[in-house]
């Protein structure tokens, strides 16, 4: 018969406190596409009030600011969310393996077209495809197959890590759950952009357009930028383009915030919540659109090139 020796009470307690705490550093270890953000309080909304006549001089059909109020201090438990907007390249993968709807842009700009399916194709035709489809900005007429293919396959590398734009809400919904994931609440989204201090932007309460994508970079076409383009509008927690580049899908329905009695007929229409700003705003932007407690309603089956996603995911 062996002999087991017996670990003193207070050793037994040190142990089993290792292994606790192992197994809760184990489930709090985000995957390596997102960022944890812990459980506590933060500040939502916002009490602004448009005292120099904005609504006015942008020829705004709404009011601003009314939507966010009252501001309030809530707890969230800790959640995962996904560190960039969800790519192209992402997405692709989900509608392929799901057999998933593309994005109706897809079919006008090329990126529906298989590589292997280009290969296969005659020189006339490419031609046709890099100038018509591709936009390719070079003269198409008289280069050869293996030019041709490779600006292709160039313009494609780009769009890879292009946001997934032109999603409605039930397609980003359910590349999420294909992802095992979920939407973030609009919460979630809040306290992933303004940390615990309740920031006015991602990286701090003054508004600087150079630091994101906010329609005024001309350098990108159709004015949206790769994801995680801009590291200097990381939020505190360290997630990317939460102000500009696409307007973000989140999962809630747009409603009036606990406390807030004013008139919206935009409350309880089935309408769904964007957050963050879009780079496809304009010439210019309106830097309260890119505030972290600005909000946005939209009909959940509209699409916009500048509207895409990302996921969170409850920890365990």
């Amino acid at each position: 018969m062996g002999i087991h020796a017996l670990a003193a009470p207070g050793v037994a307690a040190l142990v089993m406190t290792a292994v606790l705490l192992a197994c809760t550093s184990a489930e709090h270890t985000p995957p390596s596409d997102m960022v944890l953000i812990p459980a506590g309080e933060f500040i939502m909304g916002s009490d602004k009030v448009d005292s120099e006549g904005l609504q006015q001089r942008y020829g705004l059909v709404k009011p601003l600011y009314i939507d966010e109020h009252p501001q309030r201090r809530i707890f969230l438990n800790s959640f995962f969310i996904d560190r960039y907007e969800v790519s192209n390249q992402q997405y692709q993968e989900f509608t392929h393996a799901a057999k998933y709807q593309e994005p109706f842009e897809w079919s006008q700009n090329g990126y529906n077209l298989a590589p292997e399916r280009l290969e296969q194709t005659g020189v006339d035709a490419l031609r046709w495809i890099a100038s018509d489809y591709f936009k390719l900005d070079v003269d198409t007429r008289n280069l050869e197959k293996p030019a041709l293919l490779r600006l292709m396959a160039e313009k494609r590398a780009l769009r890879d890590r292009l946001p997934a734009a032109g999603v409605t809400w039930p397609d980003a919904d359910a590349y999420c759950r294909w992802k095992h994931k979920r939407l973030p609440s609009e919460a979630e989204w809040e306290k992933a952009a303004r940390g615990t201090e309740g920031l006015e932007f991602p990286w701090g309460n003054t508004w600087n357009p150079d630091v994101i994508n906010s329609g005024d970079n001309t350098q990108w076409e159709d004015g949206i930028a790769p994801v995680g383009t801009y590291p200097n509008s990381k939020s505190p927690y360290g997630v990317y383009d939460l102000a500009g580049n696409v307007w973000e899908w989140v999962a809630d329905d747009y409603q009036a915030y606990p406390g807030n009695k004013t008139p919206n007929a935009d409350f309880g229409g089935g309408k769904k919540v964007l957050r963050g700003g879009g780079g496809g705003i304009g010439h210019y932007a309106i830097s309260q659109f890119f505030r972290a407690a600005a909000r946005q309603a939209s009909d959940p089956r509209t699409t916009g090139a500048d509207v895409g996603f990302r996921c969170a995911q409850q920890v365990r």
